[in-house]
């Protein structure tokens, strides 16, 4: 056994998270891939037969009430608050990550001019993950908006009176960089603007602190690392003191303050309700609901530190494993400035990814020369990050010989 073999068994024998790894649904391969698809929690298949069977099956319409399905959006939102830094009522669970961030965009727009009509521009992360620019792009041709895409790094120096709105990623997709939440957050504000953070690399891998850093609004995934399966409903958070100035671009009757009323004006419901559009989706969302109990006993404090110790670990077993010039590691090295994922660039990265999934490791690629590995704490161990360094290492003999 080799000498990292070795310091991962220790490291595994010492990790407080490793009885959670039970809690999944797992075989041998390695899963580095939960940065896009969280592992199926062992808890989901049942909870969505009962809602199938008994609550769809026999209660039917009674579930409404009875099963609690009308309180579902804001149960569950109360539910992932503690793990982005945010108290109850404050988050609603529904729709997806793109219809999230239209609202989140547009209700941001509006929450600024109605300070100040003057301000006509859109501030867009210049790297976001391109449904996040699509939306900006048409965000701002329906508010009148010019759109400019700038660097997060470089977003304090383009602000001004005429900002309105900035849309960033707290986590860049394909790098894996940790953008400054809190410095980022102050810039906007103190230029007048109303900030909105995509939070879907971030939630549930890393402390986001969205009320202590006094973000506005955020949205963000729940099937990568909240695990909560394929095009489960995304979350929208409306920061408390801004929820009743919050108008929403697509008002919805489950938004109504009177939904039942069929009313032909609308009049918003208070608090983060507002959010809500239209018929929650039952079946995703209830089955995200069973998949947080996976959280109960964890705090994003011990999930962060063991994310950070096996990216950490990733980086000197491939350093070990690797010889050097073959992969180059496009994520940065500082703690506060990396995600829950390690890039590498390398030649034929494409075929790379293809034959590490052959050899059961599993990460995934990015065009065009890319290797993302993800780290959820919850359920990848140090043996599975020892074993994956190994075998790219063994795969890139092969490809680059």
């Amino acid at each position: 056994m080799s000498e990292l073999a070795t310091k991962a068994e220790k490291l595994d024998a010492s990790d407080e998270l490793a009885a959670k790894r039970a809690e999944f649904v797992l075989d041998d391969v390695v899963y580095l891939d939960g940065n896009s698809l969280g592992a199926l929690p062992v808890a989901v298949p049942g909870r969505v037969e009962d809602v199938v069977r008994r609550q769809w099956g026999e209660l039917r319409i009674r579930s409404w009430t009875e099963g609690g399905w009308w309180t579902a959006p804001e149960r569950i939102g109360d539910r992932i608050a503690p793990l982005v830094g945010a108290a109850a009522g404050q988050i609603v669970v529904g729709d997806s990550t793109s219809v999230n961030v239209f609202k989140a965009l547009v209700g941001a727009v509006r929450l600024a001019r109605a300070g100040d009509v003057a301000r006509d521009e859109i501030v867009v992360d210049a790297t976001t993950f391109p449904t996040d620019g699509y939306i900006a792009e048409s965000a701002a041709r329906m508010t009148g908006c010019t759109l400019r895409p700038v660097a997060p790094s470089e977003v304090p120096g383009a602000l001004g009176d005429r900002t309105a709105a900035v849309l960033l990623n707290h986590v860049d997709y394909r790098t894996g960089r940790l953008h400054d939440l809190p410095s980022l957050t102050a810039a906007v504000h103190e230029a007048g603007a109303v900030v909105v953070w995509d939070l879907c690399h971030s939630a549930g891998a890393l402390p986001v602190g969205l009320d202590e850093h006094g973000v506005d609004l955020a949205v963000g995934c729940t099937y990568k690392y909240l695990n909560g399966g394929p095009g489960s409903p995304a979350f929208l958070y409306v920061r408390a003191d801004l929820q009743d100035r919050f108008d929403s671009p697509l008002p919805g009757w489950n938004s109504h303050v009177e939904p039942f009323g069929m009313r032909s004006g609308y009049e918003p419901a208070a608090g983060a309700v507002r959010g809500r559009v239209g018929t929650p989706d039952i079946l995703s969302m209830l089955a995200l609901e069973a998949a947080l109990e996976a959280w109960d006993g964890v705090t994003v404090e011990a999930v962060r530190a063991k994310s950070l110790a096996l990216t950490d670990f990733f980086l000197e077993c491939v350093g070990t494993y690797v010889p050097e010039g073959r992969v180059e590691c496009v994520t940065p090295r500082a703690h506060g400035e990396r995600g829950s994922q390690i890039a590498l660039r390398c030649a034929d990265a494409g075929d790379v990814m293809k034959r590490l999934i052959e050899r059961g490791v599993v990460g995934d690629f990015r065009h065009p020369d890319v290797l993302r590995f993800g780290f959820t704490p919850l359920y990848v161990g140090f043996a599975d990050v020892e074993r994956a360094a190994r075998v790219l290492a063994e795969v890139l003999a092969e490809v680059l010989a």
